[in-house]
């Protein structure tokens, strides 16, 4: 595998990716009892901005840097950006927190996280970001094995009967990921029916993930929703023009939560006339 994430963290992506995180992580905390969550494609967690990497495609610019300098006064954003905020304080000014970092941040004392990370190096920078925080497990191993190996989810002599999987692979295989993404959600859900399941995807030519929003509408989950971010028309197969998130049975009124915040990142991330948000329910509730 060759993708690294330092090269594109705190992009329009990471924004869409993070802000919908936190939203979900402080409904699931609504309730008391404690949660489990497995990142499967953790990376190391957190990102220097001001590393080579990340000025080498100064894709962070054109995320987190505008919405930092633009501050949007909506509250699934405030949150996100206090976050943000949060980190820099812990790790310095030009730091950016990956999502087990917000997980962590997130989270509460009782409930229990697994990171994976198969890279050696990035897996070995993830166990150093967190090691003296014992509610994480780093695990240096395929995060799709770790779906079948850790749900449902029990540590010790605890049963988790709530929480979530975050999902986000590099997409090196392009579209034939889909086909490994949506296997494995239809295993974990025969596993842990309940758990609330987060697949990101990339866009470029919107027409050409018809087939996955078919094939992802029959997952045997109680609800499907969508949430999708375009800072440009998906008419370029040549480069991301947007992402999405897949997210099965999300919490109550996510849906209410996330519409207004999306908006205003179209508004504020946008790169064209054609940046837009949407929010679709593949399938909901009875």
């Amino acid at each position: 595998m060759n993708y690294r994430h330092a090269f594109h963290a705190g992009n329009h992506a990471d924004v869409l990716k993070h802000v919908a995180l936190l939203a979900l992580c402080d409904a699931l905390t609504v309730k008391p009892a404690p949660l489990f969550a497995l990142d499967t494609h953790a990376g190391r967690g957190l990102y220097p901005l001001d590393g080579n990497s990340a000025l080498r495609t100064g894709e962070a610019e054109g995320g987190i840097g505008r919405l930092l300098a633009e501050a949007p006064k909506q509250a699934a954003i405030t949150r996100y950006l206090a976050a943000v905020r949060a980190c820099r304080n812990e790790h310095g000014p030009a730091a950016y927190p990956g999502s087990p970092w917000l997980l962590a941040h997130a989270l509460r004392e009782d409930d229990r996280i697994a990171a994976c990370e198969l890279q050696p190096e990035e897996a070995t920078q993830l166990e150093h970001h967190f090691k003296a925080d014992a509610r994480i497990a780093v695990h240096a191993r395929d995060g799709y094995a770790a779906m079948k190996a850790m749900l449902p989810p029990k540590i010790g002599a605890t049963r988790y009967n709530r929480g979530l999987v975050l999902i986000d692979p590099p997409y090196e295989a392009q579209l034939e990921e889909f086909d490994t993404a949506l296997g494995a959600l239809r295993d974990a859900l025969a596993r842990w029916p309940q758990g609330c399941y987060v697949l990101w995807y990339p866009i470029k030519r919107r027409r050409a993930l018809q087939p996955f929003y078919r094939r992802a509408a029959t997952l045997p989950a109680k609800s499907i929703l969508t949430a999708e971010l375009l800072v440009r028309a998906a008419d370029s197969p040549l480069r991301m023009n947007g992402s999405g998130l897949l997210m099965l049975n999300p919490p109550w009124q996510l849906d209410q939560t996330l519409a207004p915040a999306l908006s205003v990142l179209a508004r504020t991330l946008g790169e064209t006339p054609d940046a837009a948000a949407a929010i679709q329910w593949l399938k909901q509730a009875d």
